[in-house]
């Protein structure tokens, strides 16, 4: 069989195939393979033709292959971007959340303590001001007269022990110093030898720091300390201020 008869048939038909390949795969490694189908003593041109025509087609495949690969890796990436963008912000959202909860928390732990101290303080300020109450109600005010003054020694005289009653002071005050705490007796022996009586029932000096009663004023005219000192001598002497009717 004549060889160039043979090899122009064989590259029409070696040409054909070759588009086909190309036309279908669109890839360089199916055009490669298409490629190396052709027969060994194929002529030189064809071949040449053949291969010029299916680099440059290759080649233009090729661009959209890397393009195509191009883009999906670039919306693949940014997708894992988008992914990564979303879970960091979940993150963030869970993260200021478990802030802002435990914020209210310890919130509502100071404003109960705060309550609990403010209650405390409260129920604190009202035992106080019970027992100031109590302790007004239990301490009895006199007034400041004779009346006042007999009524506070008496109650002194009763938690020390010591003897008498309203009318025997009153009686003997009235006779003593009508009822005046400053009166000063300036003429009587006691007042010779420089020891006057002195107050509501005349106590001298000496005798009221002898018979002074601890819890009164140490003042010889004041009333209550001066009738409670008295009073006590009286008791020490006569057995009550009730028995004196007359000087003592």
């Amino acid at each position: 069989m004549p060889k160039n008869s043979s090899t122009r048939g064989h590259s029409r038909k070696l040409t054909r195939q070759h588009k086909i390949a190309i036309a279908g795969v669109a890839t360089l490694g199916a055009a490669a393979l298409a490629f190396s189908a052709v027969p060994s003593n194929a002529e030189t041109t064809t071949s040449e033709a053949a291969s010029s025509a299916h680099v440059a087609y290759s080649s233009e495949q090729i661009k959209g292959v890397k393009a195509s690969v191009t883009d999906q890796l670039a919306a693949d990436s940014l997708k894992t971007e988008a992914a990564k963008a979303r879970a960091q912000a979940k993150a963030a959202a869970e993260a200021a959340a478990k802030k802002k909860a435990a914020a209210a928390a310890a919130q509502k732990k100071a404003a109960a303590k705060a309550a609990a101290e403010r209650k405390a303080k409260e129920a604190a300020s009202r035992s106080a001001k019970r027992a100031a109450l109590k302790k007004a109600a239990a301490t009895p005010t006199y007034a400041n007269n004779l009346d006042g003054w007999i009524k506070h020694s008496l109650a002194i005289m009763k938690a020390k022990g010591i003897p008498g009653t309203y009318n025997g002071l009153y009686r003997n005050i009235i006779r003593e110093s009508s009822g005046n705490p400053n009166a000063v007796n300036g003429w009587d022996v006691n007042a010779i030898n420089g020891t006057p009586s002195i107050g509501l029932l005349q106590v001298i000096q000496p005798t009221f720091n002898a018979y002074h009663v601890s819890g009164t004023s140490t003042n010889i005219y004041d009333p209550v300390a001066n009738i409670t000192a008295a009073a006590n001598y009286a008791a020490d002497k006569y057995g009550s201020i009730d028995n004196v009717n007359s000087a003592y």
